[in-house]
């Protein structure tokens, strides 16, 4: 096995080629006749060429490579194609704990071209706009796309501001369906892991009649229903945020076993002092006195957990659990704490059901086409991740074990089990309650609230497009183009598992709106639910009850009773909906003809009207019980914001030479809010002989804010973390609580909009060459060059701690410290990408057959950034991680072997993702182990197809061939409790799986 594994491996190597149609192959053009070489409208230009000799590289994607790859959705395409970026635009992406612009993204999977970002890649549906997702109102969710009924997909990898308007700085992906349809096509899709789980599953159908040159007319529809199953981080052994060797472990105290903690008194539950607290609010109080760890002056403030006490269980007897590494966090306070593995507890592949169709009527009135289209999806997502985790806090969370007849024998135990260790708690089997000793003294916790399951947001998105297009000659040469479109996306979340009533006032903001009387921070709520058995209201009432048992991983009927009783599930997070109205006619033709051909022409107008709303929960208003840490966003809520952009555009294109053509564009847009803007785009193409053509273009673009960029209301949001320094006072290198001005800071930070947004600004330009020195041989290298001035986004947590200097006003102290973060929405600066695109194709005829192989590939040259036009650019950014935003991979490709022969074809290929400067927690560098880069990512693809008859096509695949796990990478984030030992914006997680594509044709 070992040797023919290494010859596949080398086979594949030399060959370093990747799957899909490149510029050099002509598109399968159901509008135009097949042959070579027919001028067609192609994306990213409003004027008929050959798209075999585009100026710009246009890379065409037809259903054979999709079913060759096993691709079964537009999510998977995306993410298959070398020239899109590593953001986290997919769904594993995002199935975590997020901040900032990735929430409020259940259920969305866009694009980023060249890493530009989701807002900056247009996405179009024959060549018009489809509706931004309805919860951010930024991007396109991919999903909705009916892939059924897709003839090819056009991916234009150049800025297209001069032909499109705004979004098209990363590039353009065009949709386009069947058309002129005849028959009945059934298709059926599988694909099942290797370990059985998180199955795919689609069914799709698509029926045309009518032939437009004989009869006048068609009509088609199509329609197709998907099934991704959830696959669970338990489920993969790769996910292990347990790695201290490597430098990984989970910086969490909230266990399925609680952590006991000191605290404060509280007048409701503790009035006398929790059992490692003091007995007054005073902070020389705030700890008991003695509470020292053996054998050390250091005071156990960190948090003890029985499994972690000599003689415990240890801390991995819970699935899950591990002993808190306090080294590896700076915290020795903590050396008795545990911790769990919240990767463990997030969805990799998150639950998607998706329902998409589409129809289309075409009327041929001699030349002239007229056209009426109707598409929509139906979604159903799943989001799960960790369960809630609830910190000690005297007056926000206070959660106190009490002694009673309920709680004695557990109480005891742990009572018993810390003072074993803790002589200055009391001595082991005291059982005397009186006003001088601790024993009786209420336990107060932090912890991980397994039972009421993970954290959930189940949402639905759908989609609704309806076109008019009519198109024809004018006389001539020349024709025209015409259509009005109407495209919405509405969708709407609400809470699944894990959600419960807090049953207090949390904040004295919330106490004061609620409108019950005497109501204050800290204070009982009375609008929430009681559970059963409880004097008092919520998840506070039901865990200070005693009924439910923080120190065990089993819970009574009546502890399951409870959750039930105060669960939030069913409520409506958010909503948000976004409309696309727009008009657009063009006409193009031929001005003269010149010694090299005709200068042709193409002149055209839009208007565009969008609409974007969004609206938070009733359950997070006044008059409404407080859920426990719920992002309900209600300061986002937006009543519709319109706004309307008129555009007119012309496009020329003049032969020099036979050999020589030279392309201009401008467009002018004038836009509510923002004033006029004017962006053209000049090409060449020079072609000395038929097997070379040389091609270069530049034009300049734009992209304005969001909505919610611009509107958002303002969030304050806690840092849970403890490993944050401030960098004007900690030195490089300096450990956190150990060196000197490197004390922890765990500062609150501010999110939202900014009505001073401006719209971001591009200049762009690429070269090329392609060469063709045999029909069925060809290679092309482009270089593009990126610059992005007034870039529209926030600035992360440690971004601004580094740039401080540059943004005094945004880092808040108080008594020197940094106690506040405004990471609010701004034109932050300045971006600059440069790479090389590689495109092979070559083919034989060997072995009584055609043998063809090809690569697509990327090479990353320059990624750099700077956060103001008087700061200097970063150091690179290639292979470096960052938590947010896109991961700059230096070289990716996709690359593919195919034989075929006589009804049969089998494909071979490789998926390669370079490696990466991995991510560095604290102390990790010093463990044995840590990897400082982690290593490239490579799987391989094999499939097989086979028209069993004129009718029926089956073709069978292994994905992920040699069952390769995501290489280990630090993505843990203290600071958010997301992330753990593997890279969603790489990898995939499922790793071997095996499709099944079933198509019938009647």
């Amino acid at each position: 096995m070992k040797t023919s594994k290494t010859a596949i491996l080398l086979l594949a190597t030399c060959l370093t080629a990747p799957a899909f149609a490149q510029d050099t192959s002509p598109p399968a053009s159901a509008e135009t006749a097949e042959d070579e070489g027919t001028a067609i409208i192609v994306t990213g230009s409003r004027i008929k060429q050959d798209p075999t000799k585009s100026a710009a590289p246009l890379q065409v994607i037809t259903p054979s490579d999709l079913s060759r790859e096993g691709i079964n959705g537009p999510e998977q395409l995306i993410s298959f194609l070398s020239t899109n970026g590593n953001g986290a635009d997919n769904l594993a992406s995002n199935s975590d704990v997020t901040t900032g612009a990735q929430r409020g993204t259940n259920g969305l999977s866009a694009a980023n071209l060249r890493g530009q970002g989701a807002a900056a890649t247009l996405v179009l549906l024959n060549g018009r706009r489809v509706a931004a997702h309805g919860l951010t109102g930024g991007a396109v969710d991919v999903n909705q796309v009916p892939f059924a009924a897709l003839e090819r997909v056009e991916v234009l990898k150049d800025g297209a501001s001069a032909i499109y308007g705004t979004d098209a700085i990363g590039g353009v992906i065009n949709f386009i369906t069947k058309s002129n349809f005849q028959g009945v096509v059934l298709n059926g899709f599988t694909d099942i892991t290797q370990r059985n789980d998180s199955a795919i599953y689609r069914l799709s159908g698509t029926a045309g009649y009518g032939d437009l040159s004989t009869q006048g007319f068609n009509i088609m529809g199509a329609v197709s229903k998907s099934w991704n199953s959830a696959l669970l981080g338990q489920d993969r052994d790769f996910v292990n945020g347990n790695q201290p060797n490597r430098g990984l472990s989970v910086d969490t105290r909230g266990t399925p076993i609680a952590t006991a903690f000191p605290a404060n008194t509280n007048s409701l539950f503790a009035p006398n002092g929790s059992l490692l607290g003091g007995t007054t609010n005073s902070s020389a109080n705030f700890y008991l006195p003695g509470l020292l760890i053996p054998g050390t002056t250091t005071r156990a403030d960190g948090g003890i957990n029985p499994l972690d006490l000599p003689g415990g269980a240890g801390c991995d007897s819970v699935n899950g659990g591990m002993a808190y590494d306090e080294v590896l966090w700076s915290v020795p306070g903590a050396k008795f704490a545990c911790s769990w593995d919240t990767g463990r507890a997030a969805v990799l592949q998150q639950p998607l059901q998706t329902l998409t169709f589409y129809g289309k009527a075409t009327l041929a009135l001699g030349d002239h086409r007229l056209a009426a289209e109707i598409t929509g999806s139906d979604a159903d997502s799943k989001k799960r991740f960790s369960n809630n985790q609830y910190s000690i806090n005297a007056t926000t969370m206070p959660l106190y074990y009490p002694l009673n007849a309920t709680t004695a024998a557990t109480y005891n135990s742990v009572y018993d089990a810390i003072a074993g260790t803790f002589p200055a708690v009391g001595a082991v089997g005291d059982r005397t309650v009186d006003t001088v000793g601790n024993y009786g003294k209420p336990i107060a916790y932090r912890w991980r609230n397994i039972p009421g399951g993970n954290r959930e947001y189940v949402t639905n998105t759908k989609t609704i497009r309806g076109a008019l297009t009519a198109e024809g000659p004018l006389g001539g040469t020349w024709d025209y183009r015409a259509g009005g479109s109407y495209a919405k996306s509405e969708a709407s979340s609400v809470l699944g598992t894990g959600y419960h009533y807090a049953g207090i006032f949390r904040s004295a903001a919330n106490a004061t709106a609620s409108g019950v009387a005497g109501a204050v921070s800290g204070g009982i709520d009375p609008r929430a639910p009681t559970a059963p058995g409880a004097s008092r209201p919520g998840i506070i009432g039901l865990l200070n009850s005693g009924i439910l048992n923080p120190f065990s991983v089993t819970q009574s009927d009546a502890a399951l009773a409870g959750l039930e009783a105060i669960s939030a599930e069913g409520t409506t997070l958010y909503g948000g909906q976004y409309e696309v109205k727009q008009f657009d006619a063009s006409v193009s033709g031929s001005l003269f003809d010149l010694p090299a051909g005709p200068v042709q022409v193409a002149l055209g107008a839009d208007y565009r009207r969008e609409t974007y709303s969004f609206n938070g929960s009733a359950a997070a208003v006044a008059g409404q019980a407080e859920i426990f840490n719920v992002a309900f966003d209600n300061v986002n809520a937006l009543t519709p914001k319109n706004r309307n952009v008129k555009a007119v555009y012309a496009e020329m294109s003049v032969p020099v030479l036979e050999s020589l053509e030279l392309t201009g564009a401008v467009r002018l847009d004038d836009y509510t809010g923002f004033g006029s803007t004017v962006n053209p785009k000049l090409t060449a193409k020079f072609s000395p002989f038929d097997w070379v053509l040389l091609r270069a273009s530049y034009n300049t673009g734009f992209r304005v804010p969001a909505f919610n960029q611009i509107f958002n209301g303002v969030t304050e949001s806690p840092n849970p973390g403890n490993n944050l320094t401030d960098p004007s006072t900690c030195p490089v290198g300096g450990v956190v609580n150990v060196t000197a001005g490197c004390g922890a800071i765990t500062p609150t930070s501010l999110s939202g909009g900014n009505v001073n947004l401006g719209p971001e600004t591009s200049e762009q330009y690429s070269a090329g060459i392609v060469f063709t020195p045999a029909p069925q041989f060809s290679a092309s290298v482009d270089f593009w060059s990126i610059a992005v001035d007034n870039t529209i986004g926030a600035l992360t947590i440690a971004q601004l701690l580094a740039n401080q200097s540059y943004f005094p006003d945004r880092v808040i102290r108080t008594g020197g410290v940094i106690t506040q973060l405004d990471l609010r929405q701004d034109n932050i600066g300045s971006r600059r990408t440069q790479g090389l695109e590689v495109a092979l194709r070559g083919g034989i005829d060997a072995l009584g057959g055609v043998l063809t192989a090809g690569l697509d590939g990327t090479y990353l040259v320059k990624k750099r950034e700077k956060f103001l036009p008087s700061a200097p650019f970063g150091s690179s950014l290639i292979g470096v991680f960052t938590y947010a935003g896109d991961l700059g991979l230096k070289w990716k490709h996709s690359a593919f072997i195919n034989y075929a022969v006589d009804d049969m074809l089998f494909s071979f290929s490789q998926i390669y993702r370079n490696g990466y400067k991995n991510n560095a927690l604290p102390a990790s560098a010093s463990r044995p182990d840590y990897n400082a880069r982690v290593k490239a990512y490579v799987t391989y693809n094999l499939s097989a197809a086979m028209d069993m008859n004129d009718k029926l096509r089956l073709t069978a695949g292994v994905r992920n061939v040699f069952d390769t796990d995501p290489p280990f990478a630090i993505t843990y984030d203290s600071n958010t409790g997301s992330g753990s030992s593997w890279e969603p914006r790489v990898a995939d997680p499922r790793g071997r799986s095996f499709t099944l594509s079933i198509e019938a044709k009647f």
